[in-house]
């Protein structure tokens, strides 16, 4: 064991979970380029996909900026300024939030509740073609254990 520069203990990775790790990273990647690459062809980004899919969990296809945000982990800034990019396509629409004078709300126009539709049955085939019918039910099982186990944090 080493250290860094400010002095704590380093615990390198052995050659295994190198591996592993490498592994994930690889896998993460060639799963979100290759279902990403198939919205593309749809015209939606990963992202607009995102914005729009939270927003239909929603009965009314509404949310506020901050917990749409919390929702997908990105800041809201960052959520803002992709929002205007769909508003100018006419996906979603902004709306004062009546519960904080400094807020919006992200409304899914009828526009972005069609596209959703039209795209939904082609994301699934996708996410099922590059991820869920590669794997056995056990191996997916695991997996999806192991994701919430990583995503808790804990």
């Amino acid at each position: 064991m080493s250290t860094n520069e400010g002095g704590s203990p380093v615990s390198w990775l052995t050659s295994d979970e190198e591996r592993d790790w490498r592994a994930y990273l690889r896998m993460v990647t060639a799963v979100r380029v290759r279902t990403t690459r198939d919205l593309a062809e749809l015209g939606l980004s990963e992202p607009d996909y995102e914005v729009l899919s939270t927003l239909s969990e929603r009965e009314d296809g509404t949310s506020t900026l901050h917990e749409q945000a919390t929702k997908m982990g990105w800041s809201r800034s960052r959520l803002s300024r992709h929002a205007s990019r769909m508003e100018a396509r006419a996906l979603i629409r902004r709306a004062p939030d009546p519960a904080d004078g400094r807020g919006c709300l992200l409304v899914l126009t009828p526009t972005g509740w069609d596209t959703l539709r039209a795209a939904a049955p082609w994301h699934l085939a996708s996410v099922r073609r590059h991820f869920v019918d590669r794997l056995t039910p056990g191996e997916l099982a695991a997996l999806g254990r192991i994701a919430r186990k990583l995503a808790d944090g804990r």
